[in-house]
């Protein structure tokens, strides 16, 4: 058989699988499970959400709320799955599906399915259950009224109990186990360990590593694109550990942005305040650290803070392990310095000395849950009133995330002073000739990237420029 899960608790077994059928086809084409909606199909609106659970050391099972519209079907191999049918089995409303119905947080209804399973989640436990409610639902859009039914159906709901014991014992006999397969031509295999994968990427060098499926899921249900060969990747565990030491956070390729969160805000406020608007929930719940390198989207939220932080990135092979700065890791647009048979396995980022002065700043349309149209990330290092070393690193400002050398050179040896921020601000037109889209002009980006450097020196000061300085200041 190819894969194996548990629906309700109750087992499933496939035969044959399309490596890039999603979830949210399956449920409703296959199991008419309708209560899960369609909305965007790009992980954006949170109307397909539903709950996925792991088998954990423990054994626990940690749940997750994720989009079913951009995981495919194989990668529910070995786990447990809830859908909002999952929570009234009996026809009879839960805790909170009972309180949203009497208190109005429902108009059309074509969103609240997926507010449920996001609600419900931080009810039982799931990963992201200790964030403010507005966080928890920042993925789950509604275009009718306003959220504050929602928001308050969620504070009236207490902790719900969640019985694990019978999932645990099935997922054992399921969980760990390879998987693979194949559909009309198209291969696809799920290993559960690193040497595995390396074995498998020798093998298949063209193939595609799906770990979270928050970008590749867009290629298939917007792009239409055909994979021929997948290698589902998320599951090793031995790629997922993070390890924080005096001198550096090291962090696998396979840790989720949502577990990533706390170990590096401990690093700094900022790269806490990056990751928690770092997408909705649901897809920190599945996109992984490595993924987003590998990736190489030059608006990515991630590279930028760890270029700038001078973070080391791990690749690895059938030959061994290399290691290289991660900013020379973009070669260029679409082109990353990955040869074959390699895969991203981790990154190492070192810890802030105290001297450091460290500004990390995300600006976009909307500000959860949107894509940046500049991201910019500053480390400078202070020494009686001089700036002695710099590191600036943009997204959004060039075909790949990429520092800023005449901005550095502009910062380096001169006075900590607004008027050398100016400076380094003016430098960045030789550093970048940003293009014009949707999410900003050339000089609209221009001129925002520079005030980031102006925001720096103003947070130095002592001065709020955010809304996060501005709690800080007040606790």
């Amino acid at each position: 058989m190819a894969i194996s899960f548990l629906l309700d608790g109750a087992r499933i077994d496939l035969d044959e699988v399309d490596p890039t059928g999603s979830v949210l086809d399956f449920l409703r084409t296959q199991l008419r499970r309708t209560g899960t909606k369609e909305g965007c199909a790009e992980g954006d609106c949170g109307a397909c959400t539903v709950l996925v659970g792991t088998l954990e050391a423990g054994p626990t099972v940690q749940w997750r709320a994720l989009n079913s519209c951009i995981q495919f079907l194989p990668m529910l191999h070995g786990k447990a799955l809830l859908t909002v049918e999952s929570l009234a089995p009996e026809g009879v409303p839960n805790p909170l599906q009972a309180c949203m119905a009497d208190n109005g947080s429902s108009q059309c209804g074509f969103c609240t399915p997926g507010f449920v399973m996001s609600l419900h989640g931080r009810a039982i436990g799931a990963v992201g259950c200790d964030l403010a409610v507005e966080d928890v639902i920042a993925g789950n859009l509604c275009r009718c009224t306003g959220y504050g039914p929602i928001l308050e159906a969620a504070q009236e709901v207490p902790v719900l109990a969640q019985d694990d014991a019978a999932v645990i014992a099935q997922l054992a006999e399921i969980a760990g186990l390879p998987a693979s397969g194949e559909w009309q031509g198209r291969r696809w295999f799920a290993p559960r360990t690193a040497e595995e994968l390396a074995s498998l990427r020798q093998e298949y060098p063209d193939a595609t590593l799906v770990a979270g499926a928050t970008d590749v899921g867009l290629w298939v249900t917007k792009g239409f694109k055909v994979l021929d060969t997948v290698i589902f990747i998320g599951d090793i565990v031995e790629l997922a550990t993070i390890e924080a030491s005096d001198e550096a956070l090291f962090l696998g390729a396979n840790v989720r942005h949502a577990d990533a969160h706390a170990a590096l805000a401990q690093l700094h406020p900022d790269l806490g305040e990056l990751w928690r608007r770092f997408a909705g929930l649901q897809v920190r719940n599945a996109g992984t650290i490595g993924g987003n390198i590998a990736n190489g989207s030059p608006i990515g939220d991630g590279p930028p803070a760890l270029i700038a932080l001078g973070a080391h990135l791990m690749l690895r092979s059938m030959e061994g392990t290399r290691t290289l700065p991660l900013e020379d890791f973009f070669l260029d647009y679409g082109r990353q310095d990955l040869r074959s048979g390699e895969f991203v396995a981790g990154v190492r980022i070192p810890r802030p000395a105290p001297d450091t002065a460290i500004h990390i700043a995300k600006l976009s349309r909307r500000f959860d849950s949107d894509i940046s149209a500049v991201c910019g990330a500053f480390a400078l290092t202070l020494e009686k009133g001089d700036v002695v070393s710099a590191r600036v690193a943009f997204g959004g400002m060039a075909a790949t995330p990429r520092r800023a050398s005449a901005c550095e050179a502009a910062l380096v040896g001169q006075p900590f002073t607004l008027e050398t921020m100016e400076r380094a601000a003016e430098a960045l037109r030789e550093d970048f000739t940003p293009l014009d889209d949707v999410r900003g002009s050339s000089v609209y980006r221009l001129e925002a990237a520079g005030n980031l450097l102006h925001r720096l020196w103003l947070r130095e000061q002592g001065g709020a420029v955010s809304v996060l300085d501005m709690e800080a200041l007040d606790g």
